[in-house]
């Protein structure tokens, strides 16, 4: 027979029998529990581009992520348009620039807001911290705040993210990074966390598939953004995508440092998107029947509907005499075109832009196939 030894085993005994053991379903409820619930509404720091919750917003090294994700935090701070046509609420916005310095950021923000207009009061800023102490930082600002829906803006994640120790998954490791983020912003009802990072270098049909890393990042993700951008241009795409955010694709332009919607509003930005494709594709296709002609000693518009058979005798009677209008072929007669004496500058672009003997153009350089000078080749061609 066991002998208890003293008033505290009592107790502890007396525990064990009066409490009832955890159950692996305690958090289990119903269909009726849940049906009756009110939640409050998702709220936006951005309507349709930033929700509540944690968000990455990717780009390749020098796109104008920064200069993006500072005019959204300058427009959320003061309370006014985001991207030049998105109304805000003003709320408090901890924007965390690692990579940047005061100075610097101070020339930014002046840039962006204008001559003359005050930086924002509720715009805090840290330029400096230590990989472990970035969550303390950002679970403070947001008990702080947390009454007032904050938006914090977090540039870059590889400025914080601790190494992976050895032996550990890769994906594991992603993962953890994105919970650990999530869980801290999932803690303040009406709150954002933005975080900066970069796309991978290899090419995908799957816009979420550029985010640098494994799928653990982008998996631990509520919404997530990708800019894309050429070189040199200031037309840009903001593919928007995540749990509770409608998927699209917005068109943005850039001038100065300022980010804007190409269009009055996001139905009108996804329009455009539309409108640019079109417009590239259509470029694409007089290079190709230029690249044709080219090759030819003459061409007819007959010639034309034969090689390429989704295209009929008037389409590409246009075409030609747009591609000859604007002095990239020749016209010998009435219905007859010839390559020109001298390669265009169009031509010469196309030849060397990588395409192959089947005339498409390589993947790397496809972004030469949209020179405007052909435009004027494909305006009323539907």
């Amino acid at each position: 027979m066991r002998v208890i030894n003293s008033p505290a085993e009592v107790i502890e005994i007396s525990q064990r029998h009066t409490e009832p053991e955890p159950h692996v379903l305690d958090g289990m409820v119903d269909g009726a529990w849940l049906d009756a619930q009110h939640f409050p509404p998702l709220q936006w720091s951005v309507q349709g581009i930033v929700p509540e919750g944690f968000g990455l917003i990717v780009a390749p090294p020098k796109a104008g992520k920064s200069w993006f994700v500072a005019g959204i935090g300058l427009a959320c701070a003061t309370g006014g348009l985001a991207l030049g046509k998105i109304s805000v609420s003003r709320r408090p916005v901890l924007y965390m620039a690692l990579e940047d310095g005061h100075r610097r950021l101070q020339g930014r923000f002046r840039q962006i807001l204008g001559e003359g207009v005050p930086i924002p009061k509720d715009l805090h800023v840290i330029v400096k911290a230590q990989p472990l102490a970035v969550v303390a930082m950002i679970s403070e600002f947001l008990d702080r705040h947390s009454d007032k829906a904050p938006l914090i803006i977090l540039d870059t994640l590889g400025k914080v993210k601790p190494p992976k120790r050895a032996g550990e998954d890769a994906y594991t490791a992603d993962y953890a990074i994105g919970t650990k983020l999530k869980d801290l912003v999932d803690a303040v009802s009406g709150s954002s966390l933005l975080v900066v990072h970069h796309t991978r270098k290899a090419e995908s049909s799957d816009f979420v598939d550029a985010v640098s890393g494994t799928q653990g990042i982008a998996g631990s993700a509520d919404f997530i953004l990708v800019l894309a951008r050429k070189r040199k241009s200031d037309d840009a795409v903001l593919a928007v995508t995540g749990r509770d955010v409608p998927e699209n694709e917005y068109a943005l332009t850039t001038s100065d440092g300022r980010w804007s919607l190409d269009g009055m509003d996001l139905t009108d930005a996804a329009a455009t998107v539309e409108s640019r494709q079109q417009k590239t594709a259509l470029a694409d296709r007089s290079m190709e029947i230029l690249r044709f002609v080219s090759s030819r000693p003459e061409t007819t518009a007959k010639d034309v509907e034969a090689e390429f058979t989704d295209i009929n005798n008037n389409d590409a009677g246009t075409y030609l005499r747009r591609l000859h209008e604007a002095g990239h072929i020749s016209k010998p007669r009435r219905g007859t075109y010839s390559p020109v004496s001298e390669p265009s500058e169009v031509s010469e672009r196309y030849e060397s832009a990588g395409h192959t003997d089947q005339g498409e153009p390589s993947v790397s350089d496809a972004s030469h196939t949209s020179d405007t000078s052909l435009f004027a080749a494909t305006e009323g061609i539907a």
